[in-house]
C-alpha cells in the first residue's frame, strides 16, 4: 500500500469524522429545543404536503436514523424522534424530506438524473473494487481503466446530490418562513439543515479526492 493512498485514507477519515460529529452535535443540540408550534415531524409533514397541494405522499414512521423520501412509493419516512418529536430538529428534518417530495411533484431536473443514475451506481459501486483489484493482480490494464470509469459514475452520482440535498433545505427554511416560524427557531432550523448538508458535502469531497488518486496511479 503506497503512502499517497495512507494520505488519501487519513485526510478522508478526517473529512468523515469531523462531518459526522459536527451534524450530531447540532441535531442534539436543536432536539432538546422545543418548536414554539407545539406540532409534531409527522404533523408538519402534513402540512407542508398540503400547503404545496401535494395529497398523494404517504408519511411513516421509520427506524432510527432512517429520514427520507422515496419516489418510487412517494412516501416519507420518518426517525421515531423526528416522526414524534416537537423540537427544532424535528420541524427541520420533517421540512426538509417534504422539500424532497416537492421536487418530485415539481419535476426538480437534478433530482430526476439523480434518479435515473440510482440503478447503475448500484451497479457499478460494488463492482468497480473488484475490478481494480482484479486488473491490479493480473496487471490488465483495461480493467483498471474499467474499474476508474465505474469509479467516476459514483462520484457523479455525490455531485448531482449535493443540489438536490441543498435545494431540498432552501424548501424547507422557504416554508419555515412563509408559515410564520419564529426567527430565533429559523436560526436553529437552518444549523441543522447546513450541517446535514456538510455530510453530502464531504462524501463528494472524499469520492473526489479517491478518484484523483485512482487517476494518479493509472498516469
Amino acid at each position: 500500500m503506497s503512502y499517497g493512498y495512507i494520505g488519501i485514507f487519513v485526510v478522508t477519515l478526517i473529512i468523515g469524522l469531523c462531518a459526522t460529529g459536527y451534524v450530531k452535535h447540532q441535531i442534539r443540540k436543536y432536539q432538546s429545543v422545543p418548536i414554539s408550534s407545539g406540532l409534531s415531524g409527522y404533523e408538519v409533514a402534513q402540512r407542508m404536503l398540503a400547503y404545496h397541494g401535494i395529497f398523494n405522499v404517504t408519511i411513516q414512521r421509520g427506524r432510527a436514523d432512517q429520514d427520507f423520501y422515496d419516489p418510487r412509493k412517494r412516501s416519507i419516512t420518518l426517525d421515531p424522534d423526528v416522526f414524534d418529536g416537537r423540537s427544532i430538529t424535528a420541524t427541520a428534518t420533517a421540512c426538509h424530506e417534504v422539500g424532497h417530495a416537492c421536487q418530485h411533484a415539481q419535476g426538480y431536473f437534478p433530482m430526476k438524473i439523480r434518479h435515473v443514475m440510482v440503478p447503475v451506481v448500484n451497479f457499478t459501486s460494488n463492482a468497480w473494487i473488484f475490478l481494480l483489484m482484479i486488473g491490479v493482480a493480473a496487471q490488465i490494464l483495461m480493467l483498471i481503466d474499467l474499474a476508474i470509469i465505474f469509479y467516476s459514475f459514483a462520484v457523479l452520482f455525490q455531485i448531482v446530490t449535493l443540489p438536490v440535498e441543498f435545494n431540498a433545505s432552501s424548501r424547507a427554511m422557504a416554508y419555515m418562513e412563509a408559515t410564520g416560524i419564529l426567527q430565533s427557531e429559523q436560526g436553529g432550523a437552518f444549523s441543522v439543515l447546513r450541517a446535514c448538508a456538510l455530510t453530502y458535502v464531504a462524501a463528494a469531497l472524499t469520492s473526489i479526492l479517491q478518484l484523483l488518486w485512482l487517476l494518479g496511479q493509472r498516469d
